[in-house]
């Protein structure tokens, strides 16, 4: 007798290209963890109006969805478990939480939107209400991702933060990385935000970064894990540039915490995460608040 998976990621699909890419990363992490997959699309009731065959016109668009999610298992490479899955709710986010609650799923991944920047991040509706509301890790896909060739993952970069206050991605990182057994490395950002810096701020942001190299280093010291672990301090005269400075390939990923106006347990998008998605053409994984593994 078969026993299903345990190790499950949500998937939110609809047949467009932006959902082919939420299915390409999910594949990407499932071939490196042995996940499986549940590909889900969310059905909106239509409200009774008296007429009659409205029951006829839901089965119908049930019927179309299962269709779209048959289109979308096709991409699924050989050798990865996946199970599509039809759910009514009036919202698609909230029908996609649910069933990823229901599943056990570990993290739900969606698309962008088809209107952004070719392998940059473009939010839609779905993806900005999960970043503010999802009670698990949420992996988004940049655009265009599914046309990437031979994606294997081998590195997750961990944006480790410089605040107490600040939400901590690094233990469910660290589990991640053991779990699809790649490298880890731990980034840090630095920058003063002043366009034109003169000699004194340049020694500032200098002594910011050799503080801010210390502490990745004791953190990487501290962390007891069999990994391959390695440190970086982006910097620039603004966050976008230290951004904008930081090297990425088609194998990589990142992590980054919720914002600290976000409640425990749950993701929000904070500023300095808003501005590595607009930055980075990896894909992120958004980690609530108080994620431990």
């Amino acid at each position: 007798m078969s026993t299903e998976n345990p190790n499950r990621l949500a998937v939110g699909y609809l047949a467009t290209p932006s959902g082919n890419d939420g299915v390409a990363l999910a594949s990407a992490i499932a071939a490196k963890t042995g996940a499986a997959l549940d590909l889900i699309c969310v059905v909106q009731p239509i409200p009774y109006d008296g007429q009659p065959g409205l029951e006829q016109y839901m089965e119908r668009l049930e019927n179309q969805a299962a269709e779209w999610l048959s289109q979308g298992a096709s991409h699924v490479p050989d050798g990865i478990e996946v199970r599509t899955v039809v759910t009514v709710n009036e919202s698609f986010t909230e029908g996609l939480i649910d069933v990823a609650e229901q599943s056990g799923a570990s993290m739900i991944i969606v698309g962008g939107t088809g209107d952004g920047l070719f392998s940059r991040h473009t939010l839609g509706t779905v993806s900005t209400e999960l970043l503010h509301s999802s009670p698990m890790p949420v992996g988004l896909a940049p655009r265009g991702y599914a046309r990437r060739r031979n994606v294997v993952i081998d590195m997750l970069t961990v944006a480790v933060p410089t605040k107490h206050s600040d939400s901590d991605p690094l233990p469910f990182s660290i589990g991640f990385a053991e779990l699809a057994s790649i490298d880890l490395r731990l980034l840090s950002l630095v920058s003063l935000e002043i366009p034109d810096a003169d000699d004194e701020s340049l020694a500032v942001r200098k002594h910011q970064v050799n503080v801010a190299r210390q502490l990745l280093e004791e953190t990487r010291d501290h962390v007891d894990a069999e990994l391959d672990i390695d440190v970086l301090v982006a910097d620039g005269n603004t966050l976008d540039e230290a951004l904008d400075n930081l090297p990425w390939d088609d194998n990589d990923i990142i992590s980054v915490g919720s914002g600290h106006l976000g409640s425990d347990n749950r993701v929000f998008l904070g500023p300095t995460a808003a501005r590595i998605l607009k930055w980075t053409t990896a894909p992120v994984i958004v980690v609530p608040r108080g994620t431990t593994a």
